[in-house]
């Protein structure tokens, strides 16, 4: 991702703000970050961020849904290494909601898309892990 683009800068501040405990905060970034948001590239980057910080299960799905609809509207290779981590995330909020078959098909296709994630790092290993435990708790 570029590093300079201000939608991925607003989402990067809402991280750390998060990391540091200062949650109100992170989540007002991610809601800046959605509202300055002008195409769907980094709508989707900001849906999937926003998603972290609402207040009902309900409302954590829509955003998931958005993020991966923004995703879809993309439609290239920018957005090929979102898909485990967006099919990951839906997986959960269904999840959370008793969605068992909803879960187990988003975690599913987290899984189908794996390979789109980066061979070393702490963002593959972390949403590789979090979908071998999402399809654990499914099964």
């Amino acid at each position: 991702m570029d590093p300079d683009n201000p939608i991925v800068k607003l989402c990067v501040d809402g991280m750390k703000a998060e990391t540091e405990g200062r949650i109100d905060e992170a989540r007002l970034l991610f809601v800046q970050a959605w509202e300055q948001s002008k195409n769907d590239f980094d709508a989707c980057i900001a849906a999937h961020y926003v998603a972290r910080h609402q207040k009902t299960l309900e409302e954590t799905l829509y955003w998931n849904k958005e993020a991966l609809e923004r995703a879809n509207a993309v439609n290239d290779e920018r957005v090929h290494g979102f898909y485990p981590s967006l099919y990951l995330n839906l997986g959960k909020a269904h999840e959370d909601l008793g969605n068992w078959e909803q879960a187990k098909r988003h975690y599913e296709l987290a899984a189908a898309k794996m390979s789109n994630l980066p061979l070393e790092g702490r963002y593959g290993d972390v949403v590789r892990d979090g979908i071998k435990r999402g399809l654990q708790r499914v099964r």
